[in-house]
């Protein structure tokens, strides 16, 4: 009996974006994006990877067995401790896992019905929460240190529930008519970003009222959107899409709305009035009098075109005017634009980090 082809299970970027991770059928690895290169290799012989999540950059991950032969069952989450090359600890579940989110202090798992919050330190639950049908795993949590916010599928179509932890305050955002089919929240939390099954609009809303901050167009043409990525910083400038029309769409974030955002930190932020906005329909007047947000919403700033259509997740590089991209065929890129014209995107690099068989 032959070796079995390697096939590519799962892959993503950590909290910061600085690493890459991707479970296989034959275990999983991690790469440093910039400068890219393999930082590490799990290969297991009695079974694959089919989710991978980093804490940051240590030790810590957590995994869930899939593939053919799965190395774990995937209704367990395994913590896997690098270091000890073991497993020191798992959660058990009557269904399948479809996502897991980890904080220094929280674990957040993601079942099709359920999203549920564990201590890190002794697995004990925290929170249950019921959700909407979420075969997707939809959830999101911020990784900052100075609050922890979580967002996951409310119960009812396209609605986004967030939990403000730190405020012990509950939200609920009638973000889509339609269902979920990604969001992202920014490093600190205050931003959510979503997108529905159509894939046409990406909406920006504030944690921690609730109200939408900008509606991005994507395209006219139905899409399915892959991931949502916040550049960096306290006022994040930028956010990233990719879909499978296999471009990456960048928007630029309005800062005089993302900044007004209510905060209980008593420092102010400067605005620059003349910062770079996203180009808007010149049919924009329509929307005064037509309930058509075709020609309100906001069209990409820059825009970066893989040369194949494949699934790809998005993040940024070490500055927000640079993009990194990892496709399903195992290819990495990074690209930059112009923070102040945007426009099509320049491919400064590309490789191949996993060379999957045919």
């Amino acid at each position: 009996m032959g070796k079995e082809a390697l096939k590519m299970l799962h892959f993503g970027f950590n909290q910061d974006q600085g690493c890459l991770f991707c479970g296989t059928n034959a275990g999983f690895r991690v790469y440093n994006c910039d400068p890219f290169q393999e930082k590490m290799r799990r290969d297991f012989k009695d079974g694959g990877i089919g989710y991978v999540e980093m804490l940051f950059r240590c030790n810590i991950f957590a995994l869930v067995g899939g593939g053919d032969n799965p190395k774990f069952a995937p209704s367990k989450v395994m913590i896997w401790d690098d270091h000890q090359n073991r497993c020191i600890g798992e959660l058990s579940f009557r269904s399948q896992v479809r996502a897991v989110k980890l904080r220094r202090e929280r674990i957040v798992v993601a079942l099709e019905h359920k999203v549920l919050v564990y201590d890190f330190k002794d697995l004990k639950l925290l929170h249950s929460i019921e959700t909407l049908s979420n075969p997707l795993g939809l959830v999101a949590l911020s990784p900052s240190q100075d609050q922890t916010v979580m967002a996951c599928p409310g119960l009812h179509c396209g609605q986004v529930r967030v939990e403000l932890y730190d405020v012990r305050r509950t939200k609920f955002v009638e973000a889509h008519t339609t269902s979920l089919a990604c969001l992202a929240l920014s490093l600190d939390g205050k931003l959510l970003a979503t997108a529905s099954e159509r894939g046409t609009l990406v909406r920006v809303f504030s944690t921690t009222d609730g109200s939408k901050l900008q509606e991005l167009r994507r395209g006219a043409d139905p899409a399915r959107i892959f991931s949502i990525a916040f550049s960096r910083g306290d006022i994040p400038e930028f956010v990233a899409v990719s879909s499978d029309k296999g471009t990456v769409h960048v928007f630029n974030l309005d800062p005089k709305r993302t900044a007004a955002i209510p905060s209980t930190d008593a420092t102010s932020t400067q605005i620059d009035g003349n910062s770079p906005k996203n180009p808007v329909s010149a049919l924009k007047f329509v929307s005064s009098f037509l309930p058509v947000p075709y020609f309100a919403s906001e069209r990409s700033f820059a825009q970066f075109r893989l040369p194949e259509d494949t699934k790809a997740v998005v993040g940024f590089g070490t500055s927000n005017s640079s993009l990194i991209v990892a496709s399903t065929n195992g290819s990495f890129f990074t690209a930059s634009f112009d923070s102040d014209k945007g426009g099509i995107c320049k491919q400064e690099s590309f490789c191949k980090f996993v060379e999957l068989d045919s």
